[in-house]
């Protein structure tokens, strides 16, 4: 972990004492197979690093301007008293590094229960983390799902900066959405009935 994200409050990945993802190589395997996601992607992902990592200001901008122009997204950070903002400031800081992970990730096992652990903060143990009251207790899933929208479909223009051709261009953006999508899938998990994820 770099020393960056090391200051990060709430972030946890690679801390050994985060339950394992319930998913098994064999699993994440077919995960990966069902979202597409190959090595190739993989390595779209590692040339999207250099270029998108220096924008990650802009882009988190890009984003919190969309929460909050929807009251019905923006919700999922206020209280009575309106929007938290030290709440989407911690949550600010951990999504920039979750930014850093995707576009870095081994997809290892220490990847994976840190996944777990964002779907379980998202659901179940919304709020623990930044010790946050009056917030409602979840994120609606509806809204986790639907934001693979505006996280991909945003990111094209900060690829194509640093994009050497049009093909290179396709090339990030495809592994963005996948490697998106894949997450968000794993985040699934704690929403899920027993049996059915």
């Amino acid at each position: 972990m770099s020393a960056h994200a090391s200051a990060i409050p709430g972030y946890r990945y690679g801390d050994p004492s985060l339950p394992p993802s319930p998913l098994d190589a064999a699993g994440f395997a077919e995960l990966r197979a069902a979202c597409l996601l190959t090595d190739d992607d993989v390595a779209a992902l590692r040339e999207a690093a250099p270029i998108v990592e220096p924008q990650i200001e802009e882009i988190l901008d890009t984003w919190y301007g969309f929460v909050g122009s929807h009251p019905f997204l923006l919700a999922s950070f206020s209280t009575p008293a309106g929007p938290d903002t030290s709440y989407l400031g911690a949550v600010r800081a951990r999504f920039g590094q979750w930014i850093r992970d995707t576009l870095r990730a081994d997809f290892g096992p220490e990847w994976l229960a840190y996944q777990q652990e964002i779907g379980r903060r998202h659901a179940s143990g919304k709020n623990e983390t930044d010790a946050v009251a009056g917030a409602p207790e979840v994120v609606p899933f509806r809204f986790v799902v639907a934001l693979i929208a505006p996280i991909t479909l945003t990111m094209r223009p900060f690829l194509a900066r640093g994009a050497r051709d049009e093909q290179q261009l396709e090339r990030m953006q495809a592994a963005w959405f996948k490697a998106v999508v894949c997450s968000v899938a794993l985040w699934a998990a704690p929403y899920a009935k027993e049996g059915w994820w």
